[in-house]
């Protein structure tokens, strides 16, 4: 997974009722709130996962709304950020096995697929705990599996990646 840090603009809207004269208080809900928009956000196209805050840049004056008096701070900060690349090789668990292939989760990313068709050689096997095996190998749920990024795409309506994933190439599989 490739990590990257990027310099990111926020604007941080505090409500009324959570004003303060003091600074310090002031700057604690305004750093408070950038945390949960960051959090509810999930993750941008542009930028992939949001990780973690690194450092707040910048709190620019406030500007007060005139129907509820809350107050909009532009905020600038940096971000670790995750995103997934074409050709990378990442380490995933098995979360949902299906006649057509598995779906797998790493890290943040929930919504990576494994087609039967990537897996040479795997057999399906259903039943109560279906799997798919080859030889002394088997695919079943929570088999932790490096596999490698074969495309994705953003889906907006989700705030997240779909992968495409495949087990062609060396040292990939189950762990």
């Amino acid at each position: 997974m490739v990590f990257l840090q990027a310099e990111m603009c926020w604007n941080v809207l505090i409500p009324a009722d959570q004003l303060s004269p003091e600074g310090l208080l002031l700057r604690k809900s305004i750093i408070v709130r950038l945390l949960e928009d960051i959090t509810n956000r999930k993750a941008s196209k542009d930028h992939g996962y949001y990780i973690a805050v690194n450092e707040l840049k910048a709190i620019s004056e406030g500007k007060v709304r005139e129907l509820t008096g809350d107050v909009l701070f532009p905020v600038t900060f940096t971000c670790i950020t995750e995103k997934p690349m074409k050709g990378e090789i990442l380490v995933g668990s098995v979360e949902k096995i299906l006649k057509h292939g598995v779906f797998l989760k790493s890290g943040p990313m929930e919504n990576i697929f494994l087609s039967e068709k990537t897996m040479s050689e795997y057999k399906y096997l259903g039943g109560e705990s279906p799997m798919f095996r080859k030889d002394h190998s088997k695919l079943e749920k929570d088999t932790i599996v490096r596999f490698k990024v074969m495309g994705f795409r953003w889906m907006e309506a989700d705030r997240q990646f779909q992968l495409l994933a495949t087990l062609a190439g060396d040292f990939l599989g189950p762990l």
